[in-house]
């Protein structure tokens, strides 16, 4: 199972000189959540960990091998990227968008076969998109529209998840449902690191927490450990009011 790991890792957010380094260890069957106000840098930092974008300092290693030296195939084979916005060049069916998820594993003009189409469509099912297999991407609302990315990973099958705001656009019941699916990844095996606005889907969700200042101060560990309401109202500048509801803390903003 590989280990993504950070080493003195400092991303390169625009208009901010400098910020702490971040040495994170994200283990086979951990479930983070990222959390921080607008601007502290959580985009940035998951196409830093995606190999997408360079850092400003230190390092990015997936099973001790930094990523400077992995192939995008075989980056693509093993880490999988659930992105914020979406942009849909190309006309394509649901099935056709979740297919592309296999095309790592594919040779150069190999067709997918049964083998790729089964994963595809277990995903589709799995995220509830059956009924859309067959929609264009560009009809579909929002909502499905990320459903859609979500069952494209799913479909890659990556040993570690980077998902930014997955819950984006979505109701209540698939926002229930994406975070089953992500803390099942996790059950699984894999490593999953996710940005979240929602504080509270963070906390009953998330295994371990990284927070992001504004100012690039960062601290990271434990879910419960760093689940202290002093911490959070600091990182969002917001008083908070804290309970218990099912074993876990929910957090309410304070008037």
């Amino acid at each position: 199972m590989d280990v993504l790991e950070t080493h003195g890792l400092v991303i390169d957010v625009p208009g901010r000189a400098g910020g702490q380094p971040l040495d994170l260890r994200v283990a086979p069957g951990q479930c983070w959540g990222v959390l921080g106000p607008n601007g502290a840098g959580k985009t940035t930092l998951l196409h830093t960990l995606a190999g997408l974008r360079a850092p400003r300092g230190g390092e990015v290693r997936l099973a001790g091998e930094p990523l400077s030296r992995l192939g995008r195939r075989a980056l693509a084979r093993r880490l999988g990227v659930v992105f914020q916005a979406h942009h849909d060049d190309f006309p394509a069916t649901v099935r056709e968008t979740a297919l592309i998820g296999r095309h790592p594993f594919l040779s150069p003009w190999q067709q997918e076969g049964p083998e790729e189409l089964a994963l595809a469509e277990a995903a589709l099912a799995r995220l509830e998109l059956t009924h859309l297999a067959d929609r264009e991407l560009s009809t579909l609302s929002g909502g499905e529209r990320q459903r859609v990315s979500l069952a494209t990973v799913l479909t890659q099958s990556p040993q570690i998840w980077l998902a930014d705001e997955p819950t984006n656009h979505l109701d209540l019941h698939h926002q229930v449902a994406i975070m089953s699916l992500l803390a099942e990844q996790a059950a699984q095996g894999r490593g999953v690191i996710m940005c979240l606005h929602d504080l509270n889907l963070a906390a009953r969700w998330c295994d371990h927490l990284l927070l992001l200042y504004p100012d690039g101060q960062a601290c990271w560990g434990p879910a419960d450990v760093m689940l202290v309401p002093s911490a959070l109202e600091r990182l969002y500048g917001q008083p908070l009011t804290t309970a218990m509801v099912d074993g876990a803390p929910v957090f309410v903003p304070r008037r």
